[in-house]
C-alpha cells in the first residue's frame, strides 16, 4: 500500500520520530513522509511511534491508498526532498 504520514510531535521527541519514520518511509518535507509500505510494516511503525509519542499532546496522521497511482501529487515551489535515487 502507499502511505503518506504526517506528525506533530513535541520538540524533545522530534529527533526520535524522524529517525523512526525514515526507517520505513521516504522523507518529503518537515514532518512529512511517503512511500510504499506493507500492512505489517505500517503496524510496526505505529506501535513504535506510540512508544515515542505523548498521546495526550502529540499526533500522527496516516493516509493510505492501494497504490501511488491513485494519488495526484502537485508540488508548488521547491521540492524539499526528491525521491530519485542515483546509484
Amino acid at each position: 500500500m502507499y502511505c503518506i504520514l504526517v506528525y506533530d510531535i513535541g520538540e524533545k521527541r522530534v529527533g526520535k520520530m524522524l529517525k523512526l519514520c525514515r526507517r520505513y518511509l521516504n522523507w518529503i518535507q518537515n514532518s512529512v513522509f511517503e512511500g510504499e509500505i506493507t500492512a505489517l510494516k505500517l503496524k510496526e511503525l505505529k506501535h513504535e511511534a506510540k512508544q515515542i509519542m505523548d498521546v495526550g499532546t502529540d499526533s500522527l496522521i496516516i493516509f493510505t491508498s492501494r497504490h501511488e497511482k491513485w494519488l495526484d501529487k502537485q508540488i508548488v515551489g521547491k521540492e524539499r526532498s526528491s525521491l530519485d535515487n542515483f546509484l
